[in-house]
């Protein structure tokens, strides 16, 4: 891990990629040879050669769920300067949401990306909105040149894990 990575993430809060449910990630409007995996997935984030594109149009609706709860704190959306996102929008648990449908729902917290956001500086989220989260949907409305592509070439998330007690594994104590 290089030293600006290192140095990229907010103090106390974890790259939550551990923590995704993979199986039920979805993204919308992505190209098939340009998908999610690209921006997302350890390895493939890296790779500035690798992308996220949209296909029909400049917007992207992407549907991440954890495997466990989790307190989001921030996130990185990188990108090239003309085609990177502008308006991010972030949903809270909120699940099967379509193109049809996100403007029907207040978002959580909206953030315009700066070139220094698209560099992979983090925008800080209203962590009070982001506290129980088991999903969270991204909707990048549109790109920094209003142009019909957007790429992403990077997402992090960043936040923690909520401390839950499994009650499964508790026992239960005999009347004697």
């Amino acid at each position: 891990m290089s030293a600006e990575s290192a140095s990229a993430i907010p103090k106390g809060q974890v790259d939550l990629l551990d923590f995704i449910d993979w199986s039920g990630v979805e993204c919308l409007n992505q190209n098939s040879s340009h998908s999610i995996s690209n921006a997302l997935k350890q390895g493939y984030r890296e790779d500035e050669g690798l992308n996220l594109e949209s296909d029909a149009d400049e917007q992207l609706l992407i549907y991440i769920p954890f495997n466990q709860v989790i307190k989001l704190h921030s996130f990185v959306i990188k990108g090239p300067e003309e085609e990177g996102p502008k308006t991010v929008k972030l949903f809270s648990n909120k699940e099967h949401m379509g193109f049809s449908n996100v403007s029907d729902y207040p978002p959580s917290d909206t953030a315009v990306l700066s070139e220094d956001n698209l560099k992979g500086k983090p925008v800080i989220l209203k962590y009070v909105k982001f506290q129980n989260v088991r999903s969270v949907t991204i909707f990048i409305e549109d790109n920094q040149s209003d142009s019909e592509l957007t790429r992403v070439q990077k997402i992090v998330l960043y936040g923690t894990t909520v401390e839950t007690t499994d009650m499964k594994g508790l026992k239960k104590i005999e009347d004697h």
